[in-house]
């Protein structure tokens, strides 16, 4: 058994439960033999309206037992964080048995300050094909999520969370009032903010698996319908993230369209050639799972084909329920860039990068040979910044200190005593003569249309931060990563370095909160003002 140092966080479990009497004592019992030494560690069970004898059940173990009117599992969460006393919350449902090390591997990754989230993993002893199919299902989406720095997603089943970041953000949001996607939801937010979230393999919990098709169908159509609004909030993820196949999104969009061209296929011949083809198509985005499938389980592989037709169908019936009824809906929680404007910004990047770069290739050489002239060391200064999500990446800039200048800014700078986290000296030795005409003209910027075309830069945005400034943000700067990082901004155009850091983070937060295409063209018209000005450059 592992004992608790003087400085080991608290840590508090917290389960909610609706009706869990056959369930409960199991997952109460196995949280009693973990290998983390009980002083550590808190169980809370919030009862969300039960009407059998959870609440009894729960009174036999040491436990925090708080009840509420039945409000859903989200309300039912935040209302254990809110009573918690540990730094670390850890959740779990009341159908899951944790293995014995559980806490012990999810809190592990706290010992790095920068980790915020953690996710485990389901198990299961079943036996039976479905939910066999479902545990290898989870099987891909971890494969996909092994060895990445950070995730995107996390399920409460095996969650763990920062108490003071899970209040500062309003925890799980109680307009999804069943177990649906609203641990997405929070994950994706806090991702979106750049907090790093991560994925613990070892960490297990075992489940009791959908046990028979009606079941399965059941929660994925139910997954599907609040998708529908979870996207709507972060269109972005419709694209991406790191849990979801983008093998799935094919296949419920081919499931669409095959029902669509099976209704037009008996009376028009195209509709039947399209039906062909979208089967086709289909089949052959089902190899990779069906590999996937005769490596862990071939015993499956008779019913995988049948249940991923299932899945597709049952999502995409989910969706077009959710579109039915959220489709026409004020969102109350706009995402930070529309979908529309989010693609159409993107085009203007590509072609105001390609442009860019073309035109400033010739001054980009003539520039090249006066650095290497005015002072020893490369053209060109790479540093990693914070992108979209604050997640890292190279910018690139002509070099207008001297070699070796990062390696002298804390004889120059207390970083530990700034004020603020983010700074420019008006004076700093370390530029050169011919940096500071570039710095003057943001001339040095010009390599960065090589970001943005690869997609890590925008034209206009905000300013591309240092990791180490990112580090110290406090929770509402983050806000400002949730759109990529911008070679001009609202920064560059209203006083660029006479500005306080608070200042140009509140400046940045307006541009995000109410963006247009329009205001990008009005920022880049008025960057060459600026640049011709020098107002704020040094």
């Amino acid at each position: 058994m592992e004992t608790s140092g003087p400085h080991e966080p608290l840590i508090s479990v917290v389960i909610p439960v609706h009706n869990g009497e056959e369930t409960l004592e199991a997952c109460l019992a196995a949280l009693e033999r973990q290998t983390v030494d009980r002083s550590r560690y808190e169980v809370i069970v919030v009862d969300d309206g039960s009407t059998d004898r959870t609440p009894e059940i729960a009174r036999r173990h040491s436990v925090h037992l708080i009840r509420q009117e039945q409000a859903g599992p989200a309300v039912a969460r935040n209302r254990g964080a809110e009573a918690a006393r540990g730094q670390i919350l850890l959740f779990t449902d009341a159908d899951c048995i944790p293995a014995p090390d559980w806490i012990a591997r999810m809190v592990a990754p706290f010992r790095d300050p920068e980790v915020v989230g953690a996710k485990g993993v389901y198990r299961t002893h079943q036996q039976g094909w479905v939910p066999r199919f479902v545990q290898v299902e989870y099987e891909e989406r971890y494969r996909r999520m092994a060895g990445r720095e950070r995730i995107d997603f996390v399920d409460t089943y095996s969650a763990a969370y920062r108490r003071d970041v899970f209040l500062a953000n309003g925890g799980f949001d109680p307009l999804f009032p069943t177990p649906s996607v609203e641990d997405q939801e929070f994950s994706f937010r806090l991702a979106r903010k750049g907090y790093r979230l991560v994925f613990v393999p070892d960490a297990v919990v075992y489940h009791r698996h959908d046990q028979n098709l009606a079941e399965y169908w059941r929660r994925k159509f139910r997954i599907g319908y609040w998708k529908t609004l979870l996207l709507r909030w972060h269109p972005e993820r419709a694209v991406q993230d790191s849990h979801t196949p983008q093998t799935l999104k094919a296949q419920v969009g081919l499931m669409g369209m095959m029902l669509g061209l099976a209704l037009l296929a008996p009376f028009l011949a195209p509709a039947r050639w399209g039906l062909a083809g979208a089967a086709a198509l289909f089949l052959l985005t089902t190899v990779p799972f069906l590999a996937h499938v005769l490596r862990r389980d071939p015993a499956l592989l008779p019913i995988a084909l049948p249940m991923l037709a299932v899945r597709a169908l049952a999502l995409g019936t989910g969706m077009a329920a959710g579109l039915a009824r959220f489709g026409t809906r004020a969102s109350p929680r706009p995402a930070p860039i529309s979908g529309l404007n989010r693609v159409l910004k993107r085009g203007m990047d590509i072609v105001g990068g390609a442009i860019g770069l073309l035109l400033s290739g010739p001054l980009i050489g003539l520039l090249a040979v006066a650095i290497k002239l005015d002072s020893p060391g490369p053209v060109f200064f790479v540093q990693e910044r914070a992108g979209l999500n604050g997640r890292p990446f190279r910018m690139v800039k002509l070099r207008t200190m001297v070699d070796g200048a990062e390696e002298m800014l804390e004889e120059l700078v207390d970083l530990d005593s700034l004020p603020a986290p983010a700074f420019k000296l008006q004076d700093d030795p370390r530029v050169t003569r011919v940096g500071r005409f570039l710095r003057r003209t943001s001339l040095d910027e010009l390599p960065q249309f090589w970001n943005v075309l690869r997609g890590e830069m925008s034209l206009v945005g905000p300013r591309p931060e240092e990791m180490r400034v990112v580090r110290l943000y406090e929770d509402w700067h983050r806000q400002r990563l949730a759109v990529k990082p911008g070679m001009t901004g609202p920064m560059q155009v209203n006083g660029r370095a006479d500005l306080s850091f608070d200042e140009r983070v509140r400046l940045e937060l307006d541009y995000i909160e109410n963006y247009s295409l329009w205001k990008d063209l009005c920022i880049l018209a008025k960057t060459v003002i600026a640049v011709l000005s020098g107002r704020g450059a040094y």
